[in-house]
């Protein structure tokens, strides 16, 4: 082999090299702050990195992306979004807002959601009533978001990536405030009322046709901003590294 063409051997990258999640460094940063944090990331490639992923927490909020997509495969997979589709559909998911998660799980009750979750894959999932209760794991839950679209009915699929992607201001924490600009984000945030009990987001980003999905789940933190701030430092460091071209 000609000296140059083995010298080319020699230094070109592994096939199998592929971006990696800062785990070290968020597990460090756990470490220094109150509460109970478990993470889960899904890298391009499929792998997924997990800290204490399969601890079950209450699902709060988190459990709205269920919801829309368990309604839109049961009420709305062969036809178009009506007025009422949208007025429950947009509310619960871009501002959080309870009543309308309370009437889609009237209208849905348990047995689709646990199809979905069977469908899914979820292994530590329980539904009950009130919903915020349902249990849920981050590494589930990373598993469901890598793989959202797979769930939705085709014709539905831009509308939930629009609601995810607009999550009103006053909710964009965590996630929403780690800046990497090259890279969409599709999220939501679920919490308890301000204690800190509860904080957890769960999303899926994407740049250049890689997609990266990740859930980082909190309990028993002094209030809600401390754990506002966890997430963000957790968030910061797992995506620290990601490739912006």
């Amino acid at each position: 082999m000609p000296a140059l063409a083995l010298c080319g051997a020699l230094i070109a990258p592994p096939a199998s090299a592929e971006w990696r999640p800062g785990t070290g460094r968020a597990i460090r940063y756990i470490g220094s702050r109150s509460g109970n944090v478990s993470f889960a990331v899904k890298s391009p490639g499929g792998r997924l990195y997990s800290f204490r992923a399969r601890t079950k927490v209450p699902a709060a909020s988190v459990l709205k992306i269920m919801f829309m997509t368990a309604y839109l495969r049961r009420f709305t997979r062969h036809q178009k979004l009506t007025d009422e589709d949208r007025s429950l559909l947009a509310p619960m998911i871009k501002r959080s807002d309870n009543y309308a998660a309370d009437r889609i799980a009237d209208r849905l009750g348990p047995e689709p959601m646990y199809r979905l979750a069977r469908l899914a894959g979820m292994r530590d999932f329980s539904y009950t009533r009130p919903w915020g209760l349902s249990t849920v794991s981050a590494y589930d839950q990373t598993r469901f978001m890598f793989h959202l679209e797979d769930y939705l009915p085709d014709r539905h699929e831009g509308y939930a990536r629009y609601l995810l992607s607009h999550i009103v201001p006053a909710q964009r924490w965590g996630i929403g405030r780690v800046h990497r600009p090259n890279w969409k984000k599709f999220f939501k945030g679920g919490w308890g009322s301000g204690s800190g009990a509860v904080c957890h987001q769960v999303a899926f980003i994407t740049h250049d046709g890689s997609r990266i999905s990740a859930a980082v789940m909190i309990t028993s933190s002094p209030n809600h901003e401390y754990a506002t701030e966890t997430l963000r430092g957790v968030f910061k460091r797992l995506l620290r590294d990601l490739p912006e071209s």
